[in-house]
């Protein structure tokens, strides 16, 4: 899919199954406040996880679609699921650059570690990809343990990230990378930072935690740079868009600005191809 050079003024599109890639989306402004954006939520097909590779990349690419056709200057894929399921589709057919989050979480770890014993929770469809595991591969002394934590994507979604039941949600997945010894953890989900204070309490105080949503936005400070792309001083204010493909936009401003303090004052409900599933 072909698409016209990108230029300084158009926004950068940033994409996710729900509510946690607006973590990178904070990122990315709080970096960049200059740049415009357009954030899209698959919300009526989340969580990716559970799902068939083959599926959540069809989803992932309509949605990208879209975002190339609205005329933005880059893509950010702000969900691990679609990065292992769709980035190399992403990067060979459109013309913007595109940003994912696994690479500059893998980095930041291996950089962070000390003993080499680095533990990775993600989605189900993360885990399988084995997307984490393939670039911690170049890095041989370090011994990665996995763990699929597929209810906290849930437990996010609904606006739940404390209390008794997520702490024993999250003492049940964790559990078992603790006792592996690790030193460090990625969130190997943009939703999982919404659970930092479960998961903190479990690890203890001495195991690094890692997301993407820092490390990510770094990347697209420095690409952006390199294309000289970036947003020119004094431009006009940056428009902020956000969109929706679930039915339930007032609930997605309620939970980003209750679990974010993010303002937003609409989001535009996007219609997808794929026939809605029931809730």
């Amino acid at each position: 899919m072909s698409s016209q050079q990108p230029d300084a003024f158009a926004p950068i599109g940033v994409f996710d199954s729900g509510v946690g890639g607006l973590t990178v989306a904070r990122a990315i402004r709080d970096q960049l406040p200059g740049e415009a954006m357009i954030y899209v939520g698959d919300t009526a097909r989340a969580p990716y996880g559970p799902r068939p590779i083959a599926e959540v990349r069809r989803f992932a690419l309509e949605i990208l679609d879209g975002l190339v056709e609205q005329g933005v200057k880059m893509l950010v894929i702000a969900c691990n699921t679609a990065s292992a399921a769709v980035l190399r589709d992403a990067r060979e057919r459109y013309d913007v650059p595109v940003v994912e989050v696994i690479g500059p979480t893998v980095r930041s770890a291996a950089a962070i570690t000390r003993t080499g014993r680095v533990g990775l929770i993600g989605t189900r469809g993360t885990i399988q990809s084995r997307a984490y595991d393939d670039l911690f591969a170049m890095r041989p002394e370090i011994e990665l343990s996995s763990a699929a934590c597929p209810r906290f994507v849930e437990l996010v979604e609904a606006g739940e990230t404390s209390g008794p039941a997520v702490h024993e949600v999250a003492r049940e997945y964790l559990a078992p990378l603790v006792a592996e010894g690790i030193d460090t953890l990625v969130l190997g989900c943009t939703h999982y930072p919404f659970l930092r204070g479960a998961i903190r309490q479990v690890v203890g105080p001495d195991v690094a935690l890692v997301s993407s949503d820092i490390e990510t936005a770094n990347v697209v400070f420095q690409e952006l740079t390199e294309l000289q792309l970036l947003r020119p001083a004094g431009s006009p204010d940056p428009e902020l868009r956000y969109e929706a493909t679930g039915p339930d936009t007032a609930g997605f401003v309620e939970l980003a600005r209750r679990m974010l303090g993010i303002g937003i004052d609409s989001v535009d409900h996007l219609e997808t191809g794929a026939i809605r599933l029931p809730r």
